[in-house]
């Protein structure tokens, strides 16, 4: 799931990911800040902008509005202005299907970029497939939503093929967890816990039959809800399981408590989590009890890859109030891969936009390949992102810092 113009980002993206032209909608209007002239394509985005989470959404929103003013900037495509349409889901399933169908009623919407929970995107895929509109999250890692809920048994089968992301899976990231768990961090009895959700739970179950494939020994099971703050009782359970590390599946909002009243429960442990509790927030609400923790997330450090350089300054250049968190990178490169097939459609249609450029929008973006601010940006058969690199993270002096990249090679 969650948190983290272009002027250049490299020699490479000065002809790539940065200078794609992108096309209009059927809509004559103008909008946005460029002066792009009269037709207008807006990129939805669906993201928790109020609550809990808002930080994440936030970052979400505010990076696909950098690319969408830099493609405007550069004038990509004369004649053509790019908008965003930003729809608050507060993580929640019933909010993300009625945004969904508000994106979909709207003719000038040619992709969308979000959600950031799985849970929320199940909701919504459908909507999106219907109406033949392009999906693209950066932060979605259930394995379910683009290789079907029979994945675990061999059977991939992809549910929609309007759906994309540009964040691995959990199958990857569960394994990547549970090897460096028992191997590099020589963690053997982990006591394992949930948040009851399609994220956390498939999570939690992944790392868990990987960690004991390895020869580690799961101790103890529990699960928590979402909004819950005492975990006084899960506490107890972790101390007398005498487990030497805890896996958490689930989000900062819960993660943080959760780490803090384990440690003050008398338990000495790390506490391990996914890309959902990969956010400074996390720290804050454990009460300095953080230190040693750690998380899992998706790609590299976007702050150590030369392509992000001017992504960030850029980001940092346009004033946003929110950081761009975990997920901005991929969030950029998200719109900027709907901008890349929109091009592709218009260029295929001299230069206008066809009657049918939702539907034309989708199979472009299977060959969808530039070079982005997180990498190469491309998708495989099932839409999934073909750069599965991940990063372990721990909290060092009440700070995230990077302690690994790579990827899952069993």
């Amino acid at each position: 799931m969650r948190h983290r113009s272009l002027l250049v980002l490299t020699s490479i993206l000065t002809t790539g990911a940065l200078t794609l032209t992108a096309c209009g909608s059927r809509d004559d209007s103008a909008g946005g800040d460029s002066e792009g002239g009269g037709t207008t394509v807006v990129i939805g985005v669906d993201a928790p902008l109020t609550g809990d989470l808002s930080a994440l959404g936030q970052g979400i929103k505010n990076s696909v509005d950098l690319a969408v003013k830099t493609a405007n900037k550069n004038k990509e495509v004369p004649g053509v202005t790019f908008e965003i349409k930003a729809l608050d889901d507060q993580a929640k399933p019933s909010s993300g299907q009625q945004n969904a169908t508000t994106l979909v009623a709207d003719s000038d919407v040619l992709g969308v970029v979000g959600p950031l929970n799985s849970g929320v995107s199940q909701s919504m895929q459908k909507v999106f497939a219907d109406a033949g509109l392009t999906q693209v999250s950066p932060a979605n890692t259930s394995p379910d939503l683009s290789q079907g809920s029979k994945w675990a048994d061999g059977d991939l089968k992809r549910p929609f093929k309007t759906y994309f992301r540009t964040a691995t899976t959990d199958i990857i990231q569960g394994r990547f967890a549970a090897k460096y768990y028992y191997e590099t961090a020589k963690k053997k009895k982990v006591f394992v816990i949930d948040d009851k959700q399609t994220y956390g739970a498939g999570l939690a179950k992944i790392f868990a039959e990987e960690f004991e494939r390895l020869g580690g020994k799961v101790v103890g099971t529990d699960r928590l809800n979402v909004g819950e703050k005492d975990f006084s009782a899960i506490a107890d359970k972790v101390k007398a399981a005498k487990a030497d590390s805890v896996y958490y599946g689930g989000q900062y909002p819960e993660a943080g408590p959760l780490s803090d009243q384990i440690k003050k429960a008398g338990s000495d442990i790390p506490v391990m989590g996914g890309d959902g509790i990969y956010d400074p927030e996390f720290i804050k609400l454990a009460n300095n009890n953080a230190d040693g923790d750690y998380a899992t997330s998706v790609g590299q450090p976007v702050e150590k890859l030369p392509s992000a350089k001017e992504f960030i300054e850029s980001y940092n250049a346009a004033g946003y109030k929110d950081p761009y968190a975990a997920y901005g990178g991929y969030s950029y490169d998200a719109a900027w891969s709907i901008i890349e097939a929109v091009k592709a459609v218009v260029e295929a249609n001299d230069g206008k936009l066809p009657e049918d450029a939702r539907s034309k929008v989708v199979e472009a973006m299977s060959d969808v390949s530039f070079d982005g601010v997180t990498g190469k940006v491309s998708y495989d058969d099932f839409g999934d992102t073909t750069n599965k690199q991940l990063t372990v993270y721990q909290v060092k002096d009440g700070e995230w810092v990077s302690v690994e990249s790579g990827t899952y090679t069993g």
